[in-house]
């Protein structure tokens, strides 16, 4: 039986698409840490890195399903070309105002800006792939795969931020977060063949797809995911320094990515029997039973295992979220729909980063992966409470037959 993987990008004008969107992706990985890592650089101080950190990926979040509804009505290109204009010139102010030592106020500002603005490739791509595949049982493999290669970012990502923001120059991994950026969703704008149709305004005086009561627990899940994220950057950042390994912090990270990259590509193949719904309560739970061991590890080549463990059920969380919220939500709403769960993802990157940042500056950084724990556990609590509002519609049984 052929690989379902490569039946997916044996899809017609697929490949360059995926190639070019993994560029465009590859700062999501790199902008916060990297920033983390150059404010500290330059004040010494966590606790307003990771502030600075959760200022972008709060306006990150608000500004998510803005975008997503605009590009909805009229289209991927005419909202990617002027947010990365913005977001090139939101980069390049605050680099200069943390290298000059500008006054704080811009610091925040121009990183709230360049927050909003970084292009949202991931969830477009997604949607690019319920456009192709939409009513096809290969819908499901793809958005496995997506995140798939969301996880690859966040290998990747760390790893080289952290290389080039200790081994060069400080400010070296942002400019190179920001120059991928650019040049990714450029080339990703260029690949009209893929580009779903503009809904136009008539199509979208519909309610918001917020208002779809499935969609806010998988809010909730986002959410969740995102603090968990947000907390362990900080966290395991803070527990390489403290234990005078900083270089390790972006392996750490990428052992993270590497779990949650491994588990994916399974839950991709493996054809399940259980309800998708049920999954999703089920990995949730192991995540917050895999949140655990940090908080009692000292040693770097201990923890190294442990946050490979802690990773492998963000993937299966989030790939089950981004499927329910296909089916749940009307077609005409999907972009939306998927950049709401991006902007629940920034914000619980937000509140992780900065509590977190605020527990290692108070307690250390083992005290901190509590904060994951917790945001796992109310994650596991809501969807088990709520299992009746992720039931996928019967209309939509084409898709839910592997996803339902």
């Amino acid at each position: 039986m052929p690989n379902p993987y490569v039946q997916v990008l044996r899809t017609p004008h697929a490949l360059p698409m995926v190639l070019v969107a993994f560029i465009g992706r590859l700062p999501l990985s790199m902008v916060g840490l990297g920033s983390v890592l150059l404010i500290a650089s330059s004040t010494g101080s966590y606790g307003l890195g990771g502030a600075v950190a959760a200022t972008g990926a709060v306006t990150t979040a608000l500004a998510g399903p803005l975008f997503g509804r605009l590009a909805d009505t009229v289209g991927q290109r005419r909202v990617l070309l002027p947010v990365v204009a913005v977001f090139v010139a939101a980069g390049l102010t605050f680099l200069f105002s943390v290298r000059e030592h500008w006054p704080l106020w811009i610091v925040f500002v121009s990183a709230g800006f360049g927050g909003a603005c970084i292009p949202p490739v991931s969830s477009m791509i997604r949607v690019r792939w319920t456009f192709l595949l939409h009513g096809s049982p290969h819908l499901p493999t793809a958005l496995a795969m997506e995140s798939v290669v969301d996880e690859f970012v966040f290998i990747v990502g760390p790893v080289l931020v952290t290389f080039l923001s200790t081994a060069g120059h400080a400010t070296s991994g942002v400019v190179t977060a920001f120059t991928l950026a650019t040049v990714g969703s450029l080339l990703f704008a260029a690949q009209y063949r893929t580009e779903p149709p503009a809904g136009g305004y008539e199509s979208r005086k519909g309610p918001s797809a917020i208002r779809t009561p499935g969609l806010r627990v998988l809010f909730v899940v986002g959410a969740a995911v995102g603090s968990i994220l947000g907390t362990l950057e900080i966290a395991l950042v803070a527990f390489a320094d403290e234990v005078h390994a900083r270089p390790m912090s972006g392996v750490l990270i990428a052992g993270l990515a590497l779990g949650s990259m491994a588990s994916g590509i399974a839950w991709g193949i493996v054809p399940w029997r259980m309800p998708l719904r049920r999954r999703l309560t089920a990995v949730l739970l192991l995540m917050t039973v895999m949140t655990l061991p940090p908080l009692l590890i000292h040693s770097i080549w201990v923890m190294v295992p442990f946050v490979v463990l802690a990773g492998v059920a963000v993937s299966p969380s989030l790939i089950s979220s981004f499927t329910l919220a296909e089916l749940l939500v009307p077609r005409v709403a999907v972009t939306e729909a998927f950049t709401w769960i991006g902007t629940a993802l920034g914000l619980g990157v937000a509140v992780g980063a900065s509590v977190a940042g605020k527990v290692v500056d108070a307690a250390g950084a083992n005290r901190a992966f509590l904060v994951a724990t917790v945001a796992a556990a109310i994650a596991a609590a809501a969807v088990a409470a709520y299992q009746r509002l992720l039931h996928v519609p019967a209309e939509h049984a084409p898709s839910a037959v592997l996803a339902a």
